[in-house]
C-alpha cells in the first residue's frame, strides 16, 4: 500500500538534521494538516492549546513550520493558496524561466490572474505578452492541492459529526459518539514514567506529553464543533421546521462574533464536518450563504431563493414554462427583488434547463 500523507511526512521528519524537540514540534504540525496538505490552524491559536509543560515558544512553532514547508511534496504546510504556489516555485531552480515573475504574481497578484485581468497584470509586472504567457503556463502547472495525491480513492462513507434532534420543542445539537476517536493513555505506563526519572526514558516522557496534547486538541476540536453547530441550529431553526425555503442568510463572521472565535476557526470546523438532521445529512458549510435584500428591508438567503426557484419550476405548466424574467417578477411580488441574471445563475446551479428546453408540446 502507498503511504498516507502523514506517513510520508513523518518519514521525512525523522531524517531532518535538527534537535529532537524541533522534530517533535514538526510532527505536531503534521497532525494539523488537512487532506490537501494545508496548515489549517493559526500558529497563535495552536500555541495556546499546547500543554505548558512542553515549553514551546511561538518562535519555535514558526521554525518548525519552515522545516515542514521544506518537506516533499513542495507546497506542503502552506497557510493559503498563494503561499502554497509560492513554496512550489521557490523549490524550483533559481534559473527556471519566468520563475521570478511567477513568484511576484502568486504572492501579490493572484486575484488578477484568476480574474484573467491580463492587461493590468502585464502592466504591474512590466513584461511582454510572451513573458506573461510563460508566467501563466508555469503557474498553471503547479499543484494547488499537493497533499491530495496521497489520499485514498476508496468509496467514502459519511459519518456525521453532529446529530440534531428536537427535544422538548427545542432543536438541540449533540456530538455523534461514533465520529469521535477513542483516545486514552495507558495509566500503568504513565505511572511508570512519573515514578522513574531515568534519562533513558526522556524520549518516552516527551511522547507521553505529545499524546496528552493530541487528546486535549481532539477534545477541544469536538467541543468547538458542537458550539458552532448549536449556534448554527439556533439561527437556522426555521430550516429544520420548514426546509430550504426558510433558510436565513448567515455568514461565518456572525457565528465567530457570537462565540468569540476566529473566523478562520469557524471556517475550519465547518469544512468536511457533517450534521445529521431529520431532513438529511448536510455539511456544516451548507448552512452559510449570501443574501438578497427584500422590499421590507429584511434579507432572504440564496439557498431559500434557489428553493423557491426549484418549487416554481416544479409547479409550472410544462406547455408554458416560466422564463427567468417571469420568475423574477413572481419573487418580486413576494417582496424578494432578484435580477433576471441572478435567477439565471441560480437556475443553472440547480441544473434546471432554460425555458426553451423545458417546454413540452
Amino acid at each position: 500500500d502507498s503511504p498516507s500523507l502523514r506517513e510520508h511526512l513523518l518519514w521525512q521528519v525523522n531524517l531532518l538534521k535538527c534537535a529532537d524537540q524541533d522534530k517533535r514540534i514538526v510532527a505536531l504540525l503534521v497532525d494539523t494538516l488537512d487532506d490537501d496538505g494545508y496548515m489549517t490552524q493559526e500558529l497563535e491559536e495552536l500555541a495556546t492549546m499546547l500543554p505548558p509543560e512542553m515549553e514551546i515558544e511561538p518562535s519555535e512553532l514558526m521554525i518548525a513550520l519552515r522545516h515542514l514547508q521544506h518537506l516533499e511534496p513542495a507546497g506542503i504546510g502552506a497557510r493559503n493558496l498563494s503561499e502554497c504556489l509560492a513554496l512550489q516555485l521557490e523549490a524550483m531552480p533559481a534559473d527556471t524561466p519566468y520563475r521570478a515573475d511567477a513568484l511576484q504574481t502568486v504572492r501579490n497578484h493572484l486575484d488578477l490572474l484568476a480574474g484573467r485581468d491580463f492587461a493590468k497584470l502585464k502592466k504591474l509586472l512590466r513584461c511582454t505578452d510572451d513573458v506573461l504567457r510563460g508566467v501563466q503556463s508555469l503557474i498553471t502547472g503547479l499543484d494547488p492541492r499537493p497533499g491530495a495525491r496521497y489520499s485514498k480513492s476508496e468509496a467514502r462513507y459519511i459519518v456525521p459529526d453532529v446529530v440534531v434532534k428536537k427535544v422538548k420543542g427545542m432543536w438541540r445539537a449533540s456530538l455523534n459518539p461514533d465520529a469521535m476517536p477513542k483516545l486514552r493513555i495507558n495509566r500503568m505506563y504513565a505511572d511508570i514514567l512519573h515514578r522513574n526519572r531515568d534519562s533513558s526514558l526522556q524520549q518516552l516522557a516527551g511522547q507521553l506529553q505529545e499524546a496528552k496534547w493530541l487528546i486535549k486538541n481532539v477534545q477541544q476540536r469536538f467541543e468547538t464543533i458542537l458550539r458552532v453547530s448549536q449556534a448554527i441550529v439556533d439561527r437556522q431553526r426555521h430550516f429544520f421546521e420548514h426546509g430550504e425555503v426558510a433558510m436565513r442568510p448567515l455568514v461565518l463572521r456572525e457565528i465567530a462574533d457570537t462565540l468569540g472565535l476566529h473566523e478562520s476557526t469557524v471556517s475550519r470546523v465547518t469544512t468536511q464536518k457533517f450534521m445529521l438532521t431529520p431532513r438529511g445529512i448536510f455539511e456544516l458549510k451548507y448552512f452559510f450563504g449570501s443574501h438578497v435584500t427584500t422590499e421590507t428591508g429584511g434579507a432572504c438567503s440564496a439557498t431559500a431563493i434557489r428553493a423557491l426557484i426549484k418549487q416554481l419550476v416544479a409547479e409550472e405548466d410544462s406547455r408554458k414554462p416560466l422564463s427567468d424574467s417571469q420568475i423574477s417578477e413572481i419573487l418580486g411580488k413576494q417582496g424578494i427583488v432578484v435580477a433576471r441574471r441572478t435567477i439565471a445563475k441560480y437556475r443553472e446551479s440547480l441544473q434546471i434547463l432554460p425555458v426553451n428546453l423545458r417546454k413540452s408540446i
